[in-house]
């Protein structure tokens, strides 16, 4: 019997310093029917400073003890790799072992048929080289019951994912070498989701040196092969860290959705990517430009008023 036979897909769960995350995260995921048939691998990194060593020893220490699932496997870094090599080597090392991965991070909370849903989705597709992602979260677009209970797109995702080891390894982790396959504007266009969002400019910095992230490279890389993603109509996964406490990301509330009561799934059987689905995601990510753009407005203001009260304490100071 091969590597991807019936048994569970493992769960690689990357964690840092963030136990009150991590452990909601975890609540979520015990909930889940096939949490106590799943094996998981919780990955935490070495702090980067010394003033990190308490949280991260918190992290730990609320793992080593887990129970409600299968087996609990925990992997603990001495020094720092950050969290793209961490999520590189960790899917690798996953997906190389028991053929496919389900992949969280110490900032989501699932729903409770996150796990039946992935494994349904990694099983259907596990033949189909086409098929490179399954991917728990959904963006909250608009009129999203005009993609049917699941639909397939070129863009993928981090929030809660899986993969096989047929398609994480055509991962190319040369961002220049990358940069040489989308020379061409129109293939740029497409990559950016018909210009929506930035990802190529994303990948030069990358290349460049001013990003750390896999996720691009890996977007980057399903795109050149033509590759596609399996999505929820409704999302089986919310991003909590969107608080300012994450690595990554900063406070925004734009992605904020309604976690699916769904047990069941209706699969795509043509291999094809939803126009639908393409324009409604297109939609929702140029919808994020309006946000910067007021967000960078209210950040001059802010500092603009701060400055004003400094003046004014000043100004109090020197009359008396």
């Amino acid at each position: 019997m091969s590597k991807t036979h019936m048994s569970l897909a493992p769960i690689a769960l990357f964690g840092y310093k963030r136990p009150e995350h991590l452990r909601r995260t975890l609540k979520a995921l015990q909930v889940c029917a096939q949490a106590r048939g799943s094996e998981l691998h919780v990955f935490i990194d070495g702090p980067k400073h010394v003033g990190d060593r308490p949280a991260v020893g918190e992290v730990r220490a609320l793992v080593r003890n887990l129970k409600g699932f299968e087996q609990v496997l925990v992997h603990e870094r001495v020094e720092n790799i950050g969290l793209a090599r961490s999520v590189i080597e960790g899917v690798t090392e996953l997906s190389r072992t028991h053929g496919r991965v389900i992949v969280l991070e110490d900032d989501l909370v699932v729903a409770p048929g996150f796990l039946t849903y992935m494994n349904q989705a990694l099983l259907r597709y596990q033949d189909e080289p086409k098929i490179m992602q399954v991917s728990g979260y959904m963006f909250p677009v608009a009129h999203s019951e005009r993609v049917g209970s699941t639909f397939l797109c070129r863009v993928p995702t981090s929030w809660g994912w899986g993969t096989w080891e047929r398609a994480w390894n055509r991962l190319e982790l040369d961002s220049a070498s990358l940069l040489n396959l989308l020379q061409d504007p129109g293939q740029q266009h497409e990559f950016n989701v018909k210009g929506a969002y930035p990802y190529f400019e994303h990948l030069k910095l990358q290349a460049e040196g001013k990003m750390d992230v896999w996720g691009v490279r890996w977007y980057a890389s399903m795109f050149v092969a033509g590759g596609l993603c399996v999505y929820p109509g409704e999302s089986m996964v919310q991003n909590i860290g969107m608080d300012g406490s994450g690595v990554h990301c900063g406070v925004s509330r734009s992605f904020e959705v309604d976690l699916s009561a769904h047990e069941r799934w209706q699969f795509p059987d043509q291999l094809e990517e939803s126009a639908t689905g393409l324009e409604l995601i297109r939609e929702f990510l140029e919808s994020l430009r309006g946000e910067k753009k007021e967000n960078a407005f209210m950040r001059v203001v802010s500092r603009m008023s701060a400055a004003v009260n400094r003046l004014k304490r000043v100004a109090a100071c020197s009359v008396v």
